[in-house]
C-alpha cells in the first residue's frame, strides 16, 4: 500500500496514538487486576507492569506525544474486563492475559511488516523482541498452568455456530409455516440434530489430529532416539471432551432464537433481535481472544446472520408458494 507524504504523516500520527493508548491500556489493566489479586497471579501482574511501563514510556518518547488518559472506548473495555475477572475469578484473568498478548504481538508484527525499513520498524522490532523474550514467557508460563484456551474458543465458536444456523432455520420456518407450534418443533429438531452433527465432527477432527500428532511424535522419537520426546511435552487432547463441549455450546447457541418462539413470539422479529444482541457479545469475545479487530468481527457476523435470515426467509416463502404449504 502506497501513501503520499501527507497521508503517511496522518497515518503515522494515528498509529502513534494507537500504540501509546494500547500500551497505556495494557498497563492499566495489569494495575487494576493486581489490586485485588493474590499469590502467583499478583506476582505475574507485578512482573508485567514494569515491562508495559517501559513500552508505554518508549512510544511516548519515540513519537514525542504524551497521552495520560484512556479514550472512552478503552475505558469501557477496561471496565468490562475488570468486571469479568470479579465475576469469573482467576481463570478469566489468565484468559485476559493471553488475549492481550496475542493482540499485541499481531499488532506489532503488522506494523513491523509495513515499516520494517524505517525508524519505526526498528523501534517496533525492539518492542517485539521484548515481547517474545520477556512478556511472552511470563504470560505463556501462567496460561499453560491455568487454562485451556482451545476449550474456551470451542465454547464460543460452538455457541456462535448454533445461534447463526438455527436463527436461519427459524426464520425460514416462520416464512413457510403458519403454525407457531410447528416452527418450535422444527426448530428444536434441527437444533438437536445440529448439535449432534457438530459434536460428531469435533470428535472426528480431534481424533484425527491426535493420531497425526502421535505419529509425528513417534517419528521424532525414533529419529532422535530421545526417550523424553513423548514424555508429556505436548498438550493432551481428548476427542470426546471436545465433542461434548462443541455440541453443548452449539445447543445453547441454538436456544437463543428458539426461546422467543417458546415464549410466544409470532414472527421472526424477536428471534432476530435476541440473536443480534448475543452475536455482538459473542463476536466481541471471540475477537478479543483471537486478537482480531472487534468491529470487523461484529460486522462480519452481523452480515452473516442478516444473509442467513434473508436467504432462509426467501426459501420459506418460495416453498410455501411452490409446494402449497399452509400448515
Amino acid at each position: 500500500m502506497l501513501f503520499c507524504v501527507t497521508d503517511q504523516k496522518k497515518y503515522t500520527k494515528k498509529l502513534a496514538r494507537r500504540l501509546i493508548l494500547d500500551e497505556l491500556f495494557d498497563l492499566t489493566v495489569y494495575k487494576k487486576l493486581s489490586v485485588f489479586s493474590s499469590g502467583s497471579l499478583k506476582t505475574i501482574f507485578d512482573e508485567l507492569i514494569p515491562i508495559e511501563t517501559r513500552h508505554y514510556v518508549f512510544w511516548q518518547e519515540f513519537f514525542e506525544m504524551k497521552i495520560e488518559k484512556l479514550d472512552f472506548g478503552r475505558h469501557v473495555k477496561l471496565a468490562t474486563l475488570v468486571l469479568a475477572v470479579r465475576i469469573f475469578g482467576e481463570r478469566a484473568a489468565h484468559l485476559i492475559l493471553e488475549a492481550l498478548e496475542v493482540t499485541g504481538v499481531r499488532k506489532y508484527l503488522g506494523v513491523w511488516e509495513f515499516y520494517r525499513d524505517d525508524a519505526l520498524g526498528k523501534a517496533v522490532h525492539s518492542v517485539l523482541d521484548d515481547e517474545f523474550r520477556h512478556e511472552d514467557q511470563v504470560v505463556s508460563d501462567a496460561i499453560s498452568k491455568k487454562i485451556n484456551p482451545e476449550r474456551i474458543r470451542n465454547i464460543f465458536l460452538g455457541f456462535n455456530d448454533g445461534l447463526v444456523e438455527i436463527l436461519g432455520a427459524v426464520s425460514g420456518f416462520f416464512a413457510a409455516f403458519e403454525s407457531i407450534s410447528l416452527v418450535l418443533a422444527a426448530g428444536l429438531t434441527v437444533a438437536v440434530a445440529g448439535a449432534l452433527s457438530m459434536a460428531a465432527g469435533a470428535f472426528a477432527a480431534s481424533s484425527s489430529e491426535a493420531e497425526v500428532r502421535r505419529t509425528e511424535e513417534g517419528k521424532e522419537k525414533f529419529l532422535s532416539s530421545a526417550r523424553d520426546v513423548l514424555g508429556g511435552s505436548s498438550e493432551a487432547r481428548y476427542p470426546l471432551e471436545s465433542a461434548m463441549i462443541v455440541g453443548v455450546a452449539y445447543f445453547f447457541g441454538a436456544m437463543v432464537p428458539i426461546l422467543p418462539v417458546f415464549l410466544g413470539a409470532g414472527n421472526a422479529f424477536y428471534p432476530v433481535l435476541a440473536s443480534g444482541i448475543l452475536i455482538v457479545i459473542v463476536s466481541a469475545v471471540i475477537a478479543f481472544l483471537s486478537g482480531m479487530n472487534v468491529r470487523r468481527r461484529i460486522a462480519i457476523n452481523l452480515g452473516i446472520i442478516a444473509a442467513a435470515v434473508l436467504v432462509t426467509t426467501a426459501i420459506g416463502v418460495l416453498a410455501k408458494s411452490a409446494l402449497g404449504i399452509a400448515i
